[in-house]
């Protein structure tokens, strides 16, 4: 797996889907997402831990560390690897409002997200994903590089540990996630 997709999250919601309490993505988009827009473009990646943006009222549980950005030379750690089961784009408000239990930002956050406009985006939607999510055996460390930086969800890192795969573990067993699925109905 040469230079694998990452998917830049608030390290606060990297921590509840290794916890198993996330299972979705709800995404709008970051100003350098390009012309297009956000999409759920790729179907397998890694989990980038971030810093930027996150505050304690974005979220409704978890603690928020306020730290500075990445900065080059730091280490990042990628614990977890995870893959869209599902991914679509809604466009009702109650739809989505009916997903909180199953996410930790707080509403304002999913209200805010699901309102903007801009970048190939229109207000009243949000893309959101059903993931599984997997456990490295060990934690994959690589030094941060600007090329990670910016207000865009994807990037490109470097080659992962060759067993990763081999040796990773879901964080919800089969029958948990399976149940979750039937519940969520995405």
């Amino acid at each position: 797996m040469a230079n694998p997709d990452g998917f830049k999250e608030w390290q606060v919601v990297c921590d509840a889907l290794a916890r198993g309490r996330q299972s979705i993505l709800l995404r709008k988009g970051g100003i350098h997402e390009g012309r297009a827009g956000f999409s759920f473009a790729h179907e397998s990646f890694f989990l980038f831990p971030t810093r930027f943006h996150a505050l304690g009222d974005q979220v409704r549980e978890g603690v928020v560390e306020v730290m500075p950005e990445w900065q080059a030379g730091d280490i990042i750690r990628i614990t977890h690897h995870a893959k869209a089961v599902s991914a679509v784009t809604l466009t009702d408000w109650a739809q989505v409002q009916a997903l909180e239990p199953f996410h930790i930002y707080s509403e304002k956050t999913v209200k805010d997200r699901f309102d903007w406009e801009g970048k190939g985006m229109t207000a009243g939607s949000i893309h959101v994903a059903l993931v599984r999510v997997v456990k490295l055996a060990e934690a994959w460390e690589f030094a941060y590089e600007p090329k990670y930086g910016g207000c865009r969800s994807w990037l490109k890192m470097p080659e992962p540990p060759a067993d990763w795969e081999a040796s990773a573990e879901p964080v919800l067993l089969d029958a948990a996630f399976g149940e979750l699925c039937a519940q969520l109905k995405l």
